[in-house]
């Protein structure tokens, strides 16, 4: 077809002795095809997006889209399954329909995000012994349906409606319960099971919601908090509706769970450590490799990643050792750091939270050095709520949309008398400004992303980030304390831990107690801490990696522009470059970068 259309402009030329006329139709056709290219990516993306949020309708919670808040589908159905197969492929499909170089610099960036999206999720979904392990201590249905159930969390109660619609949740929790079981028995039959060590943590979470009172679960906060502007009737049917709930629906399925787990599952738990001790474990870890990193990398060369940043850190904590003077080895200098009464100075949570907001304050007037955008959304730091501090991290949870709800910074606050205040400014940059805080709000306050990319997530680029927020310090104007800034080291060390413990159980055979060993041998810890955190990686194996190879990544990118652009560089343009594009695959980013510089050295 395109070449009649040369032959046609050639025998117009001849006739009118010029190509002008052809020429402009020519462009005309282009701008055209451009214009139908832009209109059916954006539809495109909007009818995924739409579509997504029917599959996956926490997702839309999570984002204030009140819209699915009494759905709950059993995802871990073959039905379901399906649906989700057919979304991912009818939407690589469609992508692929689409010619890429009809497009601008930012519809190429969202094309590439999306394809890589739609062909990751359908090789994650070839993996079947996610659907066999279903519940572990760190992340589940079972703990999130009792966030959400808190009235805490994402879920809203603030009318009738709302009401009625976690009863919906609710059901559907009853019928995952069942196919959790009926899923983790297919799994003790393939050889796939977890680690007896998570069995055993698992069975305090539910045994704690099975009661005889439904006034004593966590469900029932919610009902004791009804809102004045309720009727006395609504109350009432209310108490009823959910008393009724919990009794013959929450509290049965945790007990199904528990009593399936204690007497069938634990005595089949495997006794090996790493994912490579299922079937088809190996290869189940070099996609979730790839999965959280988003890049090609093997485990080995992340273990030998990991070695290299261990020992490079190491050698920066004796540096500080040797400023403050201390004469020990370093393992007693984590000691002392972790047990002097100086390093915990506070009486009341309200002191911890008081010198968080300090540290906000401090690096305010610098902040503006660093960054050219900014979020509009509003920001708090909150002590982490009683029932759920003891299990908790510290922990970054975004702001609504509609600006109902801020960006929240938790800071679980056991006993103030014995919070440490060493690792306070890192902690603060990671999680909130200008880690998570502006990475996350500013993705979201993008006027001109598709939605499905407003709300993305991948791990390598807003870990990264949040952990590469952590080496401003110094340009915000903290880490003027040699101990905040051992603080920071000891941080960093934790995720250099990763890349080799990670690797090193799930691909070259290490045990739980190696693992754990080697965490106390090199960083600020104590045994408690780093059996959980060991224990966290044997449950989701990978997504540990995602930190320090993401902030290892926009380090390397700096680095390359600092290089290529000398006195053109701009550090609030290179940083509001990264943010404005939200989230995104590690090699996405790269190519973004490099077009980036080109730009800057041409101007």
């Amino acid at each position: 077809m395109m070449k009649h259309k040369l032959t046609l402009c050639a025998a117009l030329a001849v006739a009118t002795l010029g190509t002008v006329g052809c020429t402009r139709t020519t462009e005309q056709e282009q701008r055209t095809e451009a214009v139908q290219a832009d209109q059916n990516l954006g539809q495109l993306f909007e009818n995924y997006y739409e579509e997504r949020l029917k599959l996956f309708p926490l997702e839309a919670t999570a984002i204030a889209d009140n819209r699915y808040n009494d759905q709950l589908p059993n995802d871990l159905s073959q039905e379901y399954v399906a649906q989700v197969r057919q979304l991912y492929q009818g939407y690589l499909d469609k992508i692929n329909q689409i010619d890429r170089s009809k497009l601008d610099a930012q519809e190429q960036v969202s094309y590439d995000i999306f394809k890589y999206e739609m062909q990751m999720s359908l090789e994650g979904l070839e993996q079947p012994a996610e659907l066999l392990l279903p519940v572990n201590q760190f992340w589940g249905l079972p703990i999130t349906i009792a966030q959400l159930g808190s009235g805490s969390s994402n879920q809203p109660f603030n009318t009738p409606e709302d009401y009625e619609d976690f009863l919906g949740r609710i059901r559907g929790f009853t019928v995952w319960g069942d196919t959790a079981i009926a899923n983790m028995r297919r799994g003790m039959r393939a050889g796939i099971v977890l680690p007896r060590a998570l069995t055993q943590k698992v069975l305090p979470q539910l045994q704690a919601m099975v009661v005889d009172d439904p006034t004593k679960t966590i469900f029932w906060a919610p009902v004791e908090n009804l809102p004045d502007t309720f009727t006395a009737a609504q109350k009432d049917s209310i108490r009823q509706a959910y008393t009724r709930a919990i009794s013959e629906e929450v509290i049965p399925t945790y007990k199904r769970l528990y009593d399936f787990i204690q007497q069938e599952y634990l005595p089949a738990s495997r006794t090996s450590t790493g994912i490579s001790g299922i079937t088809g474990g190996e290869d189940l870890y070099k996609y979730l490799v790839r999965y959280w990193t988003t890049t090609e990398m093997t485990p080995d060369q992340i273990f030998d990643i990991g070695q290299q940043e261990v020992a490079r850190i190491r050698s920066e904590m004796e540096k500080v050792k040797e400023q403050v003077g201390f004469e020990g080895s370093l393992n007693e200098f984590f000691r002392y750091v972790n047990d002097d009464p100086k390093f915990t100075p506070f009486n009341t949570p309200e002191e911890v939270l008081g010198a968080y907001r300090q540290v906000e304050q401090r690096m305010q007037p610098q902040l503006d050095k660093l960054f050219g955008m900014t979020p509009e959304s509003e920001f708090e730091v909150r002590q982490t709520e009683a029932f759920r501090a003891a299990s908790a991290s510290a922990e970054y949870n975004p702001p609504a949309p509609d600006g109902s709800r801020p960006g929240i910074f938790y800071v679980p606050i056991l006993d103030a008398s014995t919070y440490n205040v060493v690792g306070m400014e890192s902690l603060f940059l990671h999680e909130a400004i200008p880690g998570h805080h502006y990475q996350i709000s500013i993705q979201q306050e993008q006027e001109g992303l598709p939605r499905f990319r407003q709300y993305a997530w991948y791990g390598a680029f807003g870990e990264g980030w949040a952990l590469y927020s952590e080496s401003l310090g110094r340009e915000l104007g903290l880490y003027t304390d040699p101990y905040q800034y051992f603080g920071r080291l000891s941080d960093e060390m934790h995720r250099a831990i990763r890349l080799v413990v990670d690797v090193g159980m799930h691909a070259k055979g290490w045990t739980r107690e190696q693992a754990i060993q080697y965490s106390l041998d090199n960083e600020l810890t104590s045994r408690e801490a780093a059996v959980a955190e060991i224990e966290r990686y044997m449950a989701i194996p990978g997504q540990a990696l995602s930190y320090k190879i993401g902030e290892l990544k926009m380090k390397e990118l700096r680095q390359r522009a600092e290089q290529e652009l000398g006195d053109k560089f701009s550090i609030r343009a290179f940083h509001d470059e990264i943010l404005k594009g939200g989230v995104m695959p590690l090699a996405v980013l790269e190519k973004k970068i490099e077009e980036w510089i080109a730009e800057q050295k041409s101007t």
